[in-house]
């Protein structure tokens, strides 16, 4: 019994999209700093096979993942991430400037 509590949380968690975004998404896309696009696409693959399954429970998994905790959790996963990403990216930047300044003489 916890053990499928526990799992509906995980997707839940997970399928907190809708499937069209999901499948719009690129998961290697170069320029891309949604750090979520994985779990998405294993999300709407977990959907895709509960739904072939049972289209009710596939629909729970819908409301479920649309409710408002979910959404606003989800929101700030993405917004925190992001910053993170652009500091990355910032702090590659700046390494490679050194390396290339510093060590190559460029």
């Amino acid at each position: 019994m916890l053990q499928s509590r526990a799992l509906v949380i995980a997707l839940i968690l997970l399928l907190s999209t809708t499937l069209p975004e999901v499948h719009s998404k690129s998961i290697f896309e170069k320029d891309r700093r949604d750090w979520l696009v994985i779990p998405d696409a294993i999300a709407a693959y977990i959907y895709e096979t509960v739904n072939k399954m049972s289209p009710k429970v596939g629909q729970f998994l819908v409301d479920a993942a649309q409710t408002p905790v979910v959404v606003v959790t989800r929101n700030f996963l993405i917004r925190e991430t992001t910053k993170l990403s652009i500091l990355a990216e910032q702090l590659m930047e700046k390494i490679k400037n050194l390396w290339y300044t510093k060590v190559l003489g460029y």
